[in-house]
């Protein structure tokens, strides 16, 4: 799998990106993150529109891909994952994005995607520190007890775990959440946690 991780939105690596394209450009545009209780839905679809349109220009064929609509259906989560040739996931509340990854099944199914040398993972904020082994290090910024979907009632500390340190994202940048993230990354050096910060623009591009 390759991947394409950027601290906020596309980054500022769209060229490099262009070239990551895979033969099977369809991609699934994955919104979750933004579920949490007390978002503004109709915020939420206008932001996604925005990405997937982009996601366009750039040379994709994308298209929404919510995790909810296979809640407990894995097998058709599966077959829809596999008709595609990447995903993007955007940012949001990460512990939320795990939830639905759990309902889902793509966890599971994730496994086995990560071994595929023709599909891209490409994602932003809550999108990239989902691939960490652990979300312990974003507690204090995204909400891990905010529960949009009936099944979970307590928070999922456990990542994706393709990368052994958190993502710390929006560093030392004018988003509202650099504060509370130069927060969580001193918790990191006195636990001796592993961290890459990423100042807004930045981009990490992964080939596995």
């Amino acid at each position: 799998m390759k991947y394409y991780l950027s601290s906020y939105k596309f980054g500022n690596q769209i060229e490099e990106l262009k070239q990551l394209i895979p033969k099977n450009n369809k991609i699934g545009h994955i919104n979750n993150s933004r579920d949490w209780v007390g978002s503004d839905p109709e915020k939420a679809n206008k932001d996604q529109q925005e990405e997937i349109t982009l996601l366009n220009e750039t040379g994709f064929k994308a298209e929404p891909l919510d995790l909810k609509g296979y809640f407990h259906k894995t097998d058709e989560l599966n077959e829809k994952l596999t008709s595609l040739g990447g995903i993007w996931v955007s940012g949001g509340n990460t512990f939320v994005l795990r939830m639905a990854m759990k309902l889902s099944g793509f966890d599971k199914i994730f496994e086995a995607l990560k071994n595929r040398d023709d599909f891209l993972y490409g994602g932003y904020s809550a999108g990239i520190c989902i691939l960490s082994e652990s979300l312990k290090s974003i507690e204090f910024v995204d909400d891990p007890n905010n529960f949009p979907y009936k099944g979970i009632n307590t928070p999922i500390y456990g990542g994706l775990g393709v990368f052994n340190y958190s993502f710390m994202p929006h560093y030392d940048s004018d988003h509202f959440e650099s504060e509370a993230i130069g927060k969580e990354i001193q918790r990191c050096i006195d636990n001796k946690w592993l961290f890459k910060a990423l100042r807004d623009g930045d981009v990490i591009i992964v080939k596995k």
